[in-house]
């Protein structure tokens, strides 16, 4: 028990240095879209992808919503692949309600 606690802790202190590191960025992302139909910033979780490059997967993931891998490289601010699988991208509403019913966990 001892040592779950002490990993379940360490993930999670691993994850706020994450978001504490990329904060700025996104606050200054969301700043510049006000409006609620325009493009905000959200942090999506992921799979760790098996034999492929995280950001290579969470490109081709983002790409089956924004509709070529092109517009999820604009799209991706940036891509997480030590302590946690994901990415932070701007999405619009649609685009956040699409990848929700795909089962993905949006922040």
């Amino acid at each position: 028990m001892q040592i779950r606690s002490s990993a379940l802790f360490t993930y999670l202190f691993l994850l706020s240095l994450i978001w504490s590191f990329t904060s700025s960025s996104i606050i200054a992302a969301m700043a510049e879209n006000p409006s609620k139909s325009e493009a905000s910033v959200h942090i999506i979780y992921t799979e760790k992808p098996e034999n492929e490059e995280p950001e290579a997967y969470h490109i081709r993931t983002l790409a089956s919503v924004v509709g070529s891998e092109d517009a999820a490289r604009v799209a991706i601010l940036y891509s997480y692949k030590h302590a946690a699988s994901g990415f932070s991208a701007k999405l619009t509403p649609e685009q956040v309600s699409e990848m929700s019913s795909k089962g993905f966990l949006l922040i």
